[in-house]
């Protein structure tokens, strides 16, 4: 009888569900506040781009009628958009693949076959990235382009669009390269598998993570490009969909608040369904880069 009034004494007492779980709701209320003040200009403006002219005046988040002639408008208006938004498909593809091939050779040979000077790549590639690329470079780069018979060509926009995250993307395959062990790679060399066989049948696959990383980056980048575009082009018919909307304005009023919010969701869109689809492999190769890194 003393030895159970003893275990009853000396047992801790049980700890509230909101005690328990106090840390985990503060850290998942952090994280949806913030998510709130992202997400919440986003819910604006495509809310706004079914509203009606009336609606858009009073100022209310939720229209009274909804307008979704909005979009026909910005159809029938810009009369290049579906040009425009191939152009954007078209510069952003060649501009992904490019520097996925480039990343992903450069950050193998850095990390399994060692070249001489490695270490003297890698510290240029990290001194790069603090210099304010797109401003610095922006002179030459036209110069280039004029000398090449590149301006006010799309196809011309896709090198420079390359070399705007080329740096931190042999950067991060560099780094997922390294969780690549290299008694696999040195296993596949004494069965006979040269370094293009290693690559693509046992390194790539077990970097896959790291290239949506790269994917992701770039498919941001190239498609919400302003600077570069707005520069090296000149006709309406070769930019693409970033200058488009930021020239979508004016005209005595009839570029009003619902039509610059529809182009302005025409325009996002594609990046936030890219993302959507890739997030988990996405931040899974990013932790990855980070912890090697």
């Amino acid at each position: 009888m003393s030895d159970i009034s003893l275990e009853t004494i000396e047992r801790p007492p049980q700890q509230s569900w909101l005690a328990r779980n106090m840390a985990s709701l503060i850290r998942h209320g952090v994280i949806n506040f913030f998510m709130i003040i992202i997400l919440l200009p986003l819910a604006w403006v495509m809310i706004m781009s079914v509203k009606s002219r009336p609606d858009a005046m009073r100022g209310d988040f939720w229209p009274r009628k909804f307008d979704f002639t909005t979009y026909a408008y910005v159809f029938q208006k810009i009369e290049t958009l579906p040009i425009n938004m191939w152009n954007s498909i078209y510069v952003t593809a060649g501009t992904v693949l490019l520097t996925t091939i480039c990343a992903v050779l450069a950050g193998y040979a850095l990390v399994h076959m060692r070249p001489r000077g490695g270490g003297i790549l890698v510290a240029a590639l990290l001194a790069s990235l603090y210099f304010p690329t797109r401003v610095v470079s922006i002179i030459s780069i036209y110069e280039i382009q004029n000398s090449l018979g590149l301006i006010n060509s799309t196809m011309g926009l896709i090198l420079p669009y390359v070399t705007l995250n080329l740096a931190i993307s042999v950067l991060i395959m560099r780094s997922v390269f390294q969780l690549v062990p290299h008694e696999v790679i040195e296993a596949a060399k004494v069965d006979g598998a040269g370094h293009w066989r290693t690559l693509l049948t046992i390194a790539l696959p077990m970097a896959r993570n790291g290239i949506v990383v790269i994917f992701i980056v770039n498919f941001v980048t190239a498609w919400g490009e302003f600077l570069l575009c707005s520069t090296l082009t000149n006709d309406q018919a070769a930019r693409t969909m970033p200058v488009v909307l930021a020239g979508a304005q004016g005209g005595l009023g009839q570029w009003t608040w619902p039509n610059l919010a529809a182009v302005y969701m025409i325009v996002v869109t594609p990046g936030i369904l890219a993302f959507t689809f890739a997030q988990k492999l996405f931040f899974k190769g990013l932790a990855e880069g980070v912890v090697k890194g």
